[in-house]
């Protein structure tokens, strides 16, 4: 079983945005999928420091320090591409214009609730941020994460046991080895990387999953 890469996870999740979304990329791991969106297909990226119309990455030498992502990652700006006030940009985001968000996650529960901004550790992040605002603003919210912790636990659990971001908000996550949508009926797995079972899959995942029918295709 080969799992996916950290990048072949961002190219995945670029390959499911639609043309003419609103799409907000949470810090992390999220922030690839900009260098995976095809050139063909026009998507609006959305940064909450007060970007719409993110590039990717820059190339070496194009670097311009005054844009940066909301993780202070240098990044570039398409062509009709804007910046504003912060506040407009949370404005956007509380007001229901953002197609989809794509965030990262310490837990997800299987009714979809979301953890990803505290484990509770005593020098974890002292508060949410914008991940609230985007888990109750954005119309779809997709999720970026590893299957299982380093010490291989499921992130993807019953309840979630760190403080919340959003209660039932994710609508999809993509690990490193299923797709997975959260459905009134519990999570359904769409695929699976090459090589690994349903059985295994469910063994290493504390919450009953059920397979799409048809069967769910190969990452």
């Amino acid at each position: 079983m080969q799992k996916l890469t950290r990048d072949e996870m961002a190219k995945r999740v670029a390959q499911d945005i639609p043309e003419g979304a609103y799409v907000n990329l949470g810090i992390g791991l999220p922030t690839r999928i900009a260098n995976y969106l095809p050139a063909d297909k026009e998507v609006f990226l959305h940064s909450e420091n007060g970007l719409l119309g993110m590039g990717p990455k820059p190339q070496p030498g194009d670097e311009d320090p005054e844009l940066i992502n909301a993780g202070k990652e240098l990044v570039t700006l398409l062509p009709g591409g804007c910046f504003f006030h912060h506040g407009d940009s949370f404005a956007m985001m509380r007001g229901g214009h953002l197609d989809i968000c794509v965030l990262g996650a310490y837990q997800v529960s299987a009714s979809g609730d979301l953890a990803n901004w505290s484990t509770g550790a005593p020098d974890s992040i002292p508060a949410v941020g914008g991940a609230m605002d985007l888990a109750i603003g954005a119309r779809d919210v997709f999720v970026m994460m590893d299957h299982l912790t380093r010490d291989g636990q499921s992130k993807l659990v019953e309840h979630c046991t760190y403080p919340l971001t959003g209660v039932g908000c994710v609508s999809r996550i993509y690990t490193d080895l299923a797709v997975i949508d959260i459905t009134d009926s519990g999570p359904v797995v769409r695929e699976m990387v090459d090589g690994l079972t349903f059985e295994e899959l469910q063994r290493i995942t504390p919450v009953a999953l059920r397979l799409r029918e048809p069967a769910a295709n190969a990452l």
